[in-house]
């Protein structure tokens, strides 16, 4: 049994504690539709889509890649988002009629559901990410025959149209709201995704979401924990000021119960290391705070007496055991155990000093992360919902996810709003792993209502969402929302300049007035900020209206000062490598291009007959650009962004063109991966290299992580957790110690520089070597030095080679490459030995494109040693992108791909087993193949 489930039964109290509790999450539930007449076996935790399917209604069950991904049911399939379902369970055994009091707890529903209980009407929801409870105790009482449960769930495309038709329903400029597939989606608290995105489909699901249970109580001092947050922090420390790291630890335990507790009960804390078993603390608590149905108790530990926790690559990630008991003279009333540790995670938002100055950061504020008092550079991507449907989303496919994360160098996923709120065994995955987690509410592109039951209603979802999750270490902010300030206010500006004060005050009142005192009064030690993109505050004062004064226009200007993060997306691909054109600023938090996914991911949903780059089922898959609206055959948008992925082959890459079609829409897929995985690099390697610029940019999370569907998209890990081109290539451009070239195209300007994100300065040789791509040096290595000795500082960049590459004796540009390899001593953060550690990373740079370079056939040559379990490559000439792919049926990542192997080179590398459904007969179907095989045999 898995940690993290240990943890949650401990939330479920058994009749030792003074209450009855039953379990509803089973098979044994009906779903069905009256107007359909479909009635089905269910299960709770589940959706209807996945009820429909498990019946073989809506697909095959034995193959549950097709179900609702196959071909174009993204489409086909509305009929079942249009229709209302009911859920009605078997009768339920066990209940005690005579409890004092008896209650319905739901931890999800989705998300319009009308509740009866033995037939009696007892409430309605309308928000997914809540949780709800409903005392049922008079309902059970006047219960005739076997007690039953109805959740009558209706449609939320049609819920949400009729919202927006109500002529009370507040409106906005034409033009301002993000509509993808159904519109409306503002008007609900439901994933905003679900309506469709430009990555994602559009099924909108409904149903039980999320554990159902009942709760009993014998008489007083019963108590059921609803949730529980547990806040540890450095003792005066506010969520937007950097945290003391002299100060003691405060540890804050929060208890929301249903029932009732005595007058005067006593809490006891007890906190104890994970992996030793070894006592922290243990201390009872006579003065505790009730404040409605929570239960509050706080305990000191002294400043240095807890291990810390460290994302991953700056330390271990030290945990601890929470017990939390409420207790009364002569029993446990309530007894809850929660998995976290200490550390202070700190968005550093301040305006610039004057010893920054003086180091020669320029003027403005900064916008950084800090762990336990130190900055660091944030290495990342941005995650997506893994799946269309949150109940099939398990926890081995998330290890597989997150194993992916660390492997690929990442110290930091931004959790995108308009998705779902994370489960907890998520968190406790990046708990274990060192992954942060910047987390936002759910709100994207769109402007929302501001009347007061909405604002009621998302009150409500984020003290829930935020005390569940608090006691992750992993938790590292707070976001409003998703480019509401970066794009959502300049296009209503745009649209009504006249409406846009109101816009913006409206904007304010939710995200600041309403959210952000939220989180204050249940987190100190998490920051806030209302929106992913933004230029930072002027002030905070929280007695003001308007407790945060973001600073909106007056962002980064021609003078040199800085204030924000960026998010940057260029479709033109003919200024892809211009990094002139790239933002310079203190983080970016978005950027990115769309691939094809692999020929395997694309047979898991699409058969072979429809596999053609322009064939009506994968132009209809692509959703960038999005349809608009609820026109489901919209070639016009979809052709745009498929021909902006062959347009940047074209220019770049060599464009294949091989016999046999299967073949040729494989490389075709392969190649805009090749572009996308170029761009990318092209784009860490220069806001890296910032943090030894002036802006002194901390901060490079792609978009995006993985696939929720096989498709056209941003990704870097595809939907079955197969690795594309550009997490291979992430994974080298985050090394610590990385080695990379800039070519100003303008003026022919070469720069090399050696980036470090280490806390210590590191020193290396550089080896610079220019050959023809046969693999021959040039003579007198083309009046580049051969070696070179370097040093770098913490946290910081050092230019090691310039020159002009028109200047380079160079006989054919079309034929030379310079490869440049790096090895490094340096300490990481936080090691324990004091032995320095090795770091090696190989670049290169070609003076033309990789369209116009003279391949020569490298002759790969491919073989496996069964004892050892390597596979070793070698090549006769220069080897570009060296691509080892493997067969379906497994899962799993090379130690190194997309690489570049010189002649006389070998390279023995593993592959990573995370799933093998083929007993180890994978191994058979492994290939290898370069840049010169897109253009070359079948």
């Amino acid at each position: 049994m898995r940690l993290w489930h240990q943890l949650l039964l401990a939330l479920i109290p058994g009749t030792t504690l003074g209450q009855t509790v039953l379990d509803l999450n089973s098979d044994g539930w009906t779903v069905s539709s009256k107007a359909l007449n479909i009635s089905v076996p269910g299960r709770v935790p589940s959706q209807v889509h996945l009820d429909l399917l498990a019946a073989n209604v809506i697909g095959n069950a034995t193959l549950p890649y097709v179900v609702c991904y196959h071909g174009l049911n993204d489409f086909n399939l509305r009929w079942v988002a249009d229709s209302n379902w009911t859920y009605t369970s078997k009768p339920i055994e066990g209940l005690k009629p005579k409890s004092k009091s008896s209650w319905l707890v739901f931890n999800g529903l989705d998300t319009f559901a009308t509740i009866k209980f033995c037939d009696q009407f007892i409430g309605t929801t309308d928000n997914q990410f809540r949780q709800y409870t409903f005392d049922i105790s008079d309902a059970l009482k006047h219960c005739k025959g076997s007690p039953t449960i109805s959740l009558e769930f209706g449609s939320a495309t049609k819920i949400a149209n009729d919202i927006a038709a109500d002529p009370k329903s507040q409106t906005w400029p034409a033009g301002v709201q993000g509509i993808f597939e159904f519109p409306n989606r503002w008007f609900i608290r439901k994933e905003q995704s679900d309506f469709g995105w430009d990555w994602g489909p559009a099924f909108s699901p409904a149903g039980p979401w999320q554990n159902i249970y009942i709760a009993q109580f014998e008489g007083e001092g019963d108590a059921y924990v609803l949730n529980t947050d547990i806040d540890i922090y450095r003792k005066g420390q506010i969520n937007h000021l950097a945290p003391d790291q002299t100060q003691p630890w405060i540890v804050n335990a929060s208890i929301d119960y249903l029932g009732s507790l005595p007058k005067n009960p006593s809490m006891a804390i007890e906190i104890k290391e994970l992996e030793s078993g070894k006592l922290l603390k243990s201390e009872s608590i006579d003065k505790v705070v009730l404040s409605g149905n929570t239960v509050i108790g706080t305990v000191i530990v002294d400043a240095d007496a807890p291990n810390l926790w460290w994302p991953a690559g700056m330390g271990k990630q030290s945990l601890y055991n929470i017990t939390v008991k409420v207790q009364s003279k002569d029993r446990d009333l309530a007894s809850v155990t929660k998995r976290s540790g200490f550390r202070t995670i700190f968005l550093n938002r301040s305006n610039i000093t004057e010893e920054q100055l003086a180091q020669g950061i320029a003027p403005g504020a900064n916008w950084h992360f800090e762990v336990n008092g130190r900055e660091f550079y944030a290495k990342g991507s941005n995650l997506i919902p893994p799946d269309a449907f949150w109940p099939r989303v398990t926890e081995a496919k998330m290890q597989r996810l997150f194993d992916a994360v660390v492997a690929g160098n990442q110290n930091m996923l931004r959790v995108w709003a308009s998705g779902s709120y994370l489960p907890d065994f998520m968190y406790d995955l990046a708990d274990e792993r060192g992954i942060l987690l910047w987390s936002e509410f759910q709100f994207s592109d769109a402007l929302y209502p501001t009347d007061q039951p909405f604002l009621d209603n998302v009150a409500a979802e984020v003290v829930y969402n935020v005390r569940r999750v608090n006691h992750h270490p992993s938790l590292a902010l707070w976001a409003g929302g998703n480019e509401l300030e970066s794009l959502m206010l300049p296009m209503a500006k745009d649209a009504d300049p006249e409406s846009y004060p109101a816009l913006v005050g409206d904007y304010e009142h939710l995200f600041i007035s309403l959210i952000l005192p939220l989180v204050y009064e249940n987190s100190r030690s998490i920051s806030y900020m209302p929106s992913s993109t933004n230029n930072g505050f002027l002030e905070v004062d929280l007695s003001a209206p308007v407790p945060m004064t973001e600073r909106y226009d007056n962002g980064t200007d021609a003078k040199g000062h800085y204030y924000g993060d960026a998010d940057f997306y260029n479709y033109d691909s003919s200024t892809a490598f211009d990094f002139s054109g790239y933002p310079v600023n203190r983080f970016t938090n978005e950027f990115g291009y769309h691939s094809m996914p692999s020929l395997q991911t694309w047979r898991q949903a699409v058969d072979d007959e429809d596999l053609d780059f322009n064939s009506s089922t994968i132009l209809l898959r692509n959703h960038h650009y999005p349809a608009g609206g609820p026109d489901t055959h919209n070639f016009k948008n979809t052709t745009k962004g498929m021909d902006e992925m062959t347009t940047a082959v074209k220019r770049y890459y060599p464009a294949p063109s091989k016999a046999d079609p299967i073949g040729n829409f494989s490389a075709w897929c392969h190649a805009t991966q090749l572009f996308q995985a170029d761009m990318y690099k092209s784009e860490i390697q220069f806001y890296r290299r910032g943090s030894g610029m002036p802006e002194r940019q901390l901060g490079a999370l792609y978009w995006q992580l993985e696939d929720i569907w096989q498709a056209p998209t941003w990704a870097g890990i595809e939907y079955d957790g197969r690795w594309k081109v550009l997490h291979y290539t992430a994974r080298d451009i985050f090394k610590p110690i990385i080695v990379s070239p800039f070519m100003d195209t303008k003026t022919g300007v070469l720069s090399v520089y050696v980036t470090s994100d280490l806390w210590e300065v590191a020193h290396g040789t550089v080896n610079l070597t220019w050959t023809d791509l046969s693999g021959t040096p040039i003579t007198d290595n083309a009046g580049t030095p051969m070696t070179s000795q370097f040093s770098v500082g913490a946290l910081n960049t050092t230019r090691i080679y310039e020159t002009n590459v028109t200047n380079l004796p160079l006989d054919n540009p079309q034929d030379a490459i310079l490869v440049m390899d790096i090895t490094a001593q340096g300490h990481l953060p936080n090691a324990e030995s004091k032995t320095p550690t090795t770091f090696t990373h190989r670049n290169q740079f070609t003076p033309a494109f990789a369209k116009d370079l003279e391949l020569r056939d490298p002759q790969l040559k491919l073989s496996h040693d069964s004892q050892a379990g390597t596979f070793t490559v070698e090549a006769s000439a220069v080897s570009l992108y060296t691509w080892l792919d493997y067969p379906a049926g497994v899962v799993g990542y090379f130690e190194d791909n997309a690489f570049t192997l010189l002649p006389g080179e070998k390279r023995t590398l593993r592959f990573v087993v995370q799933k093998d459904e083929t007993g180890g007969k994978w191994v058979d179907g492994v290939s290898v193949r370069s840049l010169w095989d897109q253009t070359t045999g079948v």
